[in-house]
């Protein structure tokens, strides 16, 4: 499909904060930099426009700020520019040492990017990274970034949405079907039913921001060896086949269940175009050891399209100037592509 660049009627954009004693200020420097030789599209920054000169500064990297308020002026900026929706954080940060004082400034840039995205000013977001455990001390309830997306997403259309987390490189697009919990949780959450709903929410995303008309979708067993037909649990025989079956008579391309330690070599990486597995690190861990820098957490199922760089927040290097932008320029880069691809699915369907 095609991926032109907007038009200065497009909107851009949206990237949120992530914690300010993060590596996500430095990030959003460097791909504002980048923007020519990259190809990044416009993006607002959603934060304090005094952290993020303050980092330029320390870091020596010549960034021209302005604030905005209307996301039409990002677009008409942003090549002399970095535009800056600017929300005040309550202190100022230092770097590595997150701080609850600022916690509610970061909700808030998350809480801003969503309603921009849901009320069209913005076409995607992208989002930088958080840290829970701070947030959880000013009350943020959810297990995680994703889920909180999927309460604003409920929240502001009125509707159920399901959140799905895909990550994706060059090399690899995976799925985990249950996400942030306990591994000793994992079986008695696990159903033929969230399988099912799962893979179908994948199959029609994929469809709709990569053109992908029929994808191939292997899922991995929960035990060693898929269960070794039940000699090591059942699971794999009463709930990951029955769902695969399901699939199968819906009409859907799948294959399973796979034994997970065999999917993520080079040849078998080139039999599907997604992998589902039945945990986070069953196929959070091949990615990130395949492509840690480049990776790309998407989030599908929601009304709006997400983005996110595939790695923390860094607090051990932040402030020091050596933090790779990849992972979040290929965030910006997706988000685009993706909102163009389901501009042109409404237009030719």
């Amino acid at each position: 499909m095609p991926n032109p660049m907007p038009t200065k009627n497009t909107p851009p954009l949206a990237l949120t904060c992530g914690d300010p004693a993060s590596i996500g200020s430095e990030l959003t420097l460097k791909a504002w930099r980048a923007r020519y030789q990259k190809g990044i599209a416009p993006f607002i920054y959603i934060g304090d426009a005094n952290h993020l000169q303050n980092t330029a500064e320390i870091l020596q990297l010549n960034v021209p700020i302005r604030r905005i308020n209307k996301p039409e002026q990002a677009v008409e900026i942003f090549d002399e520019y970095l535009p800056v929706l600017h929300q005040e954080l309550a202190e100022q940060p230092v770097f590595g040492a997150p701080t609850s004082n600022n916690a509610k400034s970061v909700i808030k840039s998350i809480e801003t990017a969503v309603e921009w995205v849901q009320t069209g000013k913005c076409r995607a977001l992208t989002t930088n990274a958080i840290a829970k455990n701070i947030l959880y001390q000013v009350g943020f309830k959810y297990p995680g970034h994703t889920e909180f997306l999927e309460h604003l997403a409920n929240r502001t259309s009125g509707e159920t949405h399901k959140s799905v987390m895909m990550l994706v490189s060059n090399l690899l697009r995976v799925v985990p079907v249950t996400i942030h919990i306990p591994l000793m949780e994992v079986g008695a959450k696990l159903t033929a039913d969230l399988i099912y709903d799962t893979a179908k929410i994948v199959v029609r995303d994929l469809q709709l921001y990569y053109g992908i008309m029929k994808p191939k979708l292997a899922i991995a067993g929960l035990n060693p060896h898929a269960g070794e037909d039940g000699a090591m649990g059942t699971e794999d025989k009463d709930i990951v086949a029955l769902a695969v079956e399901r699939l199968e008579a819906d009409g859907y391309d799948v294959a399973g269940p796979m034994p997970a330690d065999t999917m993520f070599h080079k040849t078998a990486r080139t039999q599907y175009d997604v992998a589902l597995g039945m945990y986070h690190d069953q196929v959070l861990i091949p990615i990130k050891t395949l492509d840690f820098d480049n990776g790309v957490n998407v989030t599908l199922g929601l009304p709006f399209i997400r983005t996110s760089p595939d790695h923390g927040t860094a607090f051990d290097i932040a402030g020091q100037g050596i933090a790779s932008p990849n992972s979040l320029i290929a965030a910006l880069k997706i988000a685009h592509k993706m909102a163009n691809n389901k501009m042109s699915a409404r237009s030719y369907g």
